[in-house]
């Protein structure tokens, strides 16, 4: 059964950094791609970051050059390392795997509050 569980969030000022994990049960990891997505309080759920099995990443315009992806493989986890932390970066995290129709059920994501 497809397990995703999102932590590290927390609350930081801007300027900060945070790291994100999200550890994957089941197939879903192994197989595919990988994304983390965000949601912001009344806007959509969007796509920030992805890794493919073999580690090439992109990201959003929104978050180049501060955001990070990576994975591990052996621990089937898939991280999202932030820095400069803006308060628009302010939502939940979520990881799944790409593209959405090889998506699992969310987890429960990991809030981020950027504020002073």
């Amino acid at each position: 059964q497809v397990q995703l569980v999102e932590s590290g969030g927390g609350l930081v000022q801007p300027g900060g950094s945070l790291r994100l994990s999200c550890a994957a049960s089941g197939s879903i990891f192994s197989y595919n791609a990988m994304g983390w997505y965000r949601q912001a309080p009344g806007k959509q759920r969007e796509l920030v970051a992805g890794i493919t099995r073999a580690g090439s990443t992109n990201y959003s315009d929104s978050v180049k050059g501060r955001f990070t992806i990576s994975r591990d493989n052996a621990k089937n986890t898939v991280y999202l390392q932030m820095n400069s932390l803006k308060p628009e970066d302010t939502a939940d995290y979520y990881c799944n795997a790409l593209p959405a129709k090889v998506a699992g059920p969310w987890g429960q994501g990991t809030q981020v509050t950027v504020s002073s």
